[in-house]
């Protein structure tokens, strides 16, 4: 079973109840997750969550089987979560598919987000016949799309949300639909929300509940990162940690516009001009016009053979801030100083 951001919201719960195993691609890796996140909870019985990385699965493809048929802790059910990079899944589920159909028996739910993957690729091409699993893609999103999102968030929490207030919302997040639900989870809660009582909301609902915008959340050190611009990141680092900032959540800034740097280097091609692009070709790479002169500056830095390594830094980095959350903000800072020196060599 296939299927793509367009059409996974209809696809989801059909798959929910039919497939067992389960491969996010492409390249918005918070699409992925987000979609991820929405099949766990439409499983019937998910339990408890055991989280294997993909490094893992490469050295040892069993592992996957092992633990899929084993039960959690306390004898409940288990679903299998995975953050892999590329194929390094593909091993581990054609082992698992294979030892059940020698009768190694039924197994726990495996979700696979694989960032750097495509539908293309070998793990996609394991699973996209089979009945059992779904392979779904998901490509960078533009303002229009998260908006629509957001108000389907809404919808679902009680919200009535006008359209401009949706994409306030999904500028803020940084068109990372996981940060746009967060924030319309705090606006359900704070307006005292819910499917059985919806509330309206009004701008000063948002403003209330400190939804993050460009002056006060992260752009201006993911910004300064990107930017290689070196002699602005104490004063940026202080106010991250002044302000609480939340390290995951400003990685998940930074990915996503690495994510948009890389797409717009695709668009262009090996000798395409950033002033080249017309007014609706920014609108679709979601280049807005406050932003504008820091992308160009960006693009500047950041060729291709650069992004190439830059992704996989961060994947690596996204995965020690979520094993190591007590030390998260010092491994970021300490990467993020790493990132700016790389990115202010030409």
């Amino acid at each position: 079973m296939k299927a793509t951001q367009r059409d996974f919201r209809q696809t989801a719960e059909r798959a929910a109840a039919q497939c067992a195993m389960f491969f996010f691609c492409g390249p918005d890796e918070a699409g992925a997750s987000a979609a991820a996140a929405q099949i766990t909870e439409l499983l019937p019985d998910a339990g408890e969550r055991f989280e294997i990385s993909g490094a893992d699965l490469r050295k040892d493809p069993a592992m996957l089987g092992d633990e899929a048929r084993s039960n959690s802790l306390f004898g409940e059910k288990r679903h299998i979560y995975v953050r892999a990079n590329g194929d390094e899944a593909h091993d581990a589920l054609k082992t698992l598919i294979e030892t059940r159909d020698a009768g190694a028996g039924d197994a726990a739910p495996v979700l696979v987000v694989a960032t750097s993957a495509t539908d293309k690729s070998r793990t996609a091409k394991l699973l996209e016949k089979r009945k059992d699993a779904l392979v779904a893609m998901f490509y960078p999103p533009d303002l229009s799309t998260v908006a629509m999102s957001v108000r389907q968030m809404a919808d679902a929490a009680g919200l009535r949300l006008s359209g401009d207030l949706a994409e306030r919302i999904a500028r803020a997040s940084g068109l990372d639909v996981r940060l746009a639900q967060s924030e319309v989870t705090k606006l359900a809660l704070y307006c005292d929300a819910s499917p059985q009582a919806p509330k309206p909301v009004d701008p000063d609902d948002l403003e209330a509940i400190g939804a993050a915008t460009e002056e006060d959340g992260f752009m201006p050190l993911v910004n300064a990162v990107l930017s290689g611009e070196t002699g602005k990141l104490d004063r940026e680092i202080r106010r991250m940690r002044e302000h609480g900032i939340n390290p995951v959540g400003l990685l998940l800034a930074i990915e996503r516009r690495a994510s948009q740097l890389a797409q717009i280097t695709a668009r262009l091609g090996p000798r395409g001009s950033f002033d080249n692009l017309g007014k609706g070709e920014k609108a679709q790479l979601g280049i807005f016009w406050r932003e504008e002169r820091e992308i160009r500056g960006q693009m500047a830095r950041w060729n291709r053979r650069k992004l190439e390594r830059l992704g996989p830094r961060l994947m690596a980095l996204h995965r020690a801030l979520l094993a190591n959350s007590q030390a998260a903000e010092t491994l970021l800072a300490q990467e993020l100083v790493e990132i700016a020196r790389f990115a202010s060599r030409r």
